[in-house]
């Protein structure tokens, strides 16, 4: 019975009759994209993991926020991985069997991930969500790909930017989904008082209160905490290991909705037969061809690697994408920081919860916007136009938190808004574009393997991209709490977290101490330096986009010894 499924999923019974409405693939496209871009509304979980145990705040044993956000860099890293393994087996069982198996992965990495929730068992969540999420991630991504470029061969760019539209909107959806379980799965931990009312210790960073005459472990909850929790509830003090974040019930929810939806569009696929062109339509003669450096050769999938243009193109989509992907995995987190203290009137957890969403709407049309709009002006131009532009973006945005820190003043957040919606049109423009570059450069005969073979760069732009937001994060985390635990009062300070500045490092490893609590006893008038805590990290991204510019300038045409002759694609397609 199996091997029989197996055949229904055959390339050979996806041929398309004579006569079938090229307009019915992408719909199918979109979904599987729609579903698996949902990873990009993966900072929307921040909040709830980092706080798994604690639930009202960040206890000792919880995660930190640099673990959490490895976990979406595990995904990207096997997506990546996925794709360049799966895009010459893609090439002969063809996109419904990848469609189907991508369903299963991605479906089944959130059911894996959440048992580690519930568990609190960290490397089942990278196991799940990360390493058979990723690998679903990837088959999903490159199926529709190379399907509908041979589908739109007189629309490169509007075909990919119709495949990968969809995965950049996929957290427009993913996002309040996402938010909705939360909230419906949560469950208050328990309350024990207010501060003064509760008799608290301070043992090696911990903080304890007696219960039913045991010491237990306790998250306190301040005034400048309350926004931050997912259900905002009293100041006071919360008792560790009650209640549910309901991040762990919304895993198991989503992956049974997305695997659902990824199999019905798995089996909606269809591919065009052999020699197959639209009615009406020509190839662009040489003149146009060589103006937009689109070739009318083939290079096969192994030939590709031995060319400098795949490695220009590598480092290209690299360098892009890692300018990206870091702040799309903190985009909630990022806003609140920067925003949440100095106007919090505006900057709640909805505000941060509906930029995410805005993220994914900006990227998804970025990826049809300029997909499209480089079938005109060419992608090396295109590309030229997203490096120019986002360094002078990138730039802009230490500008805007250092300028919100010191006046806070609502057209900072405008500016900061707006640049950033700006890239990440680019971003998602560089994804949609990069598989016509490679179909100009490469011709289509193997453009979906070669392109399953580049996504190793978006595979090492999970890695440097949150590495990067993280560990300059973090640095710039540990100087601030140095400087403010350094103009707080000593006794203000033991009074707060009951122990001496001298166990100020086991307080900030146990989370007992944190930036915001440090700015509820700080002498007034002290900046709160949570705004910049991003700065360096954008200086750094503006740097690689600007490597990337002069790879860019060096892609030319491919040598005419690397294509193809007629009787190899012949033999290939035997």
């Amino acid at each position: 019975m199996l091997a029989h499924f197996a055949e229904i999923l055959a390339k050979k019974h996806i041929v398309a009759e004579p006569g079938f409405n090229r307009w019915k693939v992408p719909p199918a496209s979109i979904a599987i994209h729609l579903c698996i871009g949902s990873v990009y509304a993966w900072s929307i979980f921040n909040p709830a993991l980092t706080k798994a145990l604690g639930v009202a705040a960040p206890a000792a044993g919880d995660w930190n926020l640099g673990q959490v956000v490895w976990i979406f860099s595990v995904a990207i890293v096997f997506l990546g991985l996925a794709a360049a393994l799966a895009g010459h087996w893609l090439e002969r069982v063809g996109p419904r069997m990848v469609g189907f198996v991508a369903a299963c992965c991605w479906g089944g990495g959130f059911i894996v991930g959440g048992v580690g929730i519930l568990t609190h068992q960290l490397w089942l969540i990278y196991l799940g969500y990360g390493v058979l999420g990723g690998c679903g991630l990837g088959l999903g991504y490159v199926s529709p790909v190379s399907t509908l470029i041979r589908w739109f061969p007189d629309r490169r760019g509007m075909a990919t930017g119709m495949a990968i539209m969809g995965f950049g909107g996929g957290a427009m959806i993913g996002a309040p989904l996402k938010e909705y379980f939360i909230h419906l799965y949560y469950k208050a931990p328990e309350f024990l008082g207010s501060v003064d009312a509760v008799n608290l210790i301070t043992e090696g960073g911990k903080r304890f209160a007696e219960v039913a005459g045991g010491m237990k472990e306790v998250v306190i909850v301040g005034a400048n905490d309350v926004a931050g929790m997912i259900v905002p509830g009293p100041e006071g003090v919360y008792l560790v290991g009650t209640g549910s974040t309901g991040v762990a019930e919304a895993f198991f929810t989503l992956g049974a909705i997305y695997f659902v939806v990824m199999a019905i569009a798995a089996f909606s696929y269809r591919v065009p037969a052999e020699g197959w062109t639209p009615e009406g339509w020509t190839p662009p003669d040489e003149a146009h061809a060589e103006k937009k450096m689109m070739t009318k050769g083939n290079v096969h999938i192994d030939e590709a690697l031995r060319t400098p243009q795949f490695y220009f193109l590598w480092i290209v989509l690299c360098f892009n994408v890692t300018a990206g992907i870091g702040v799309l995995g903190v985009a909630k987190t990022m806003m609140t920081e920067i925003f949440g203290s100095t106007l919090p009137h505006i900057v709640d957890a909805n505000f941060a919860a509906t930029y995410v969403v805005m993220v994914s709407v900006f990227n998804m049309c970025g990826r049809f916007f300029w997909a499209s709009l480089s079938d005109f002006m060419g992608r090396k131009m295109t590309y030229y136009i997203f490096f120019v532009l986002g360094i002078a973006l990138y730039l802009s945005i230490p500008f805007s938190a250092v300028e919100v820190s010191a006046s806070p003043a609502v057209v900072w957040l405008v500016t900061f808004y707006a640049a950033t919606m700006i890239i990440f049109t680019m971003y998602g423009g560089g994804f949609a574009t990069i598989p016509a570059y490679l179909a100009d450069i490469f011709g289509t005969f193997h453009v979906g393997g070669i392109h399953g073979r580049l996504l190793t760069a978006w595979s090492t732009a999970g890695v440097l991209g949150p590495l990067a937001i993280t560990q300059l994060r973090q640095i710039s985390v540990d100087k601030a709490i140095d400087n403010l635990s350094s103009v707080v009062d000593g006794q203000a300070f033991e009074a707060a977290f009951g122990a001496g500045k001298d166990q100020l490092a086991a307080l900030v490893e146990a989370k007992t101490v944190t930036i915001s609590k440090l700015m509820e006893i700080a002498p007034p008038g002290t900046a709160d330096p949570s705004a910049t805590l991003y700065n360096t990290t954008m200086f750094a991204m503006a740097g690689l986009l600007a490597i990337a510019l002069v790879s860019n300038w060096m892609i030319k045409p491919v040598h005419e010894k690397h294509h193809m002759t007629q009787q190899e694609m012949d033999d290939d397609i035997v």
